[in-house]
């Protein structure tokens, strides 16, 4: 039985779409993105301005920009921003929060600019307890300059320079860096989330909701969003979601690695973890 609210999908509509409400981030401005279909760079920044915008921190908030295909995201941000040099944010970032030490400072950077040109930059940053929030955008790929391979790029996975898939004994393993940076001492909050479907998109914010919030608290925070680059990845776009599901979150497994300076989880941990729920399934 179909009431009022029932929407048939077996003819074209009766009449012209309505737009019924404005449901863009209040700190995303109006303007097109010219990155790949498919791109899940775009979706992690509405969760992360949804996130500051829900902390309260729209006016105090400075962005640290790094250099990858996210950069010309930068037009979308109403918030203030810095740009910094290839793999430099962290350091940036430190020296914004000391002068400005009641903004809430953080960093956009991706796995090639945070850990292939910048690993040293964000895990001193971590070592030495700076209370800024480092944001991954984490697809294995140097996206901006044609997908080639980076340091977090999994075995098996072809990139512009690994056409076979990348062999450990060729090119070495991947780095899981929420791991490294859970691991010292100066780290109050880690998590790693991704974008491939609603229910982790929604996770993820949480995740960036409580870096955010813990920044208050002293301490560096850390959120990796693992996101999809069909381009880069030489896959039909629609397949980008299941790619970065089933390929890249089995070695950068998804969950909260440490909560107000505790560790909680291994990525080992919560790898197992999903196998079981993946093995439970019906």
């Amino acid at each position: 039985m179909s009431d009022d609210t029932t929407i048939p999908i077996d003819a074209p509509p009766a009449g012209p779409a309505t737009r019924v409400g404005d449901f863009a981030p209040r700190l995303q401005r109006d303007v097109d993105h010219d990155l790949c279909p498919g791109c899940g760079e775009p979706v992690a920044l509405r969760a992360i301005l949804e996130a500051i915008e829900e902390q309260g921190r729209a006016s105090s908030a400075i962005g640290v920009i790094g250099i990858g295909c996210y950069t010309a995201l930068t037009p979308l941000m109403d918030v203030d921003l810095v740009q910094a040099l290839h793999g430099r944010a962290p350091s940036l970032a430190t020296g914004v929060k000391r002068m400005r030490p009641d903004a809430l400072v953080f960093t956009l950077q991706g796995d090639g600019d945070m850990v292939n040109e910048g690993l040293q930059e964000v895990l001193h940053t971590a070592a030495r307890g700076e209370s800024v929030t480092c944001v991954l955008l984490n697809n294995g790929v140097f996206g901006e300059t044609g997908g080639h391979m980076t340091a977090t790029t999994v075995l098996g996975q072809r990139t512009k320079n690994s056409i076979d898939g990348r062999d450990a004994a060729y090119h070495g393993h991947p780095i899981v860096i929420g791991d490294l940076l859970a691991a010292l001492g100066g780290t109050r909050y880690a998590a790693r989330g991704g974008v491939f479907d609603a229910a982790n998109v929604a996770r993820t914010k949480r995740y960036l909701n409580r870096a955010f919030a813990s920044q208050r608290e002293g301490g560096f925070s850390f959120v990796e969003i693992l996101t999809m680059c069909p381009t880069g990845w030489f896959i039909p776009t629609a397949e980008g979601p299941g790619y970065l599901e089933n390929v890249l979150a089995p070695v950068h497994a998804i969950g909260e690695l440490k909560v107000d300076g505790q560790l909680q989880n291994s990525t080992d941990d919560l790898r197992e973890r999903a196998e079981r729920r993946t093995r439970a399934r019906p």
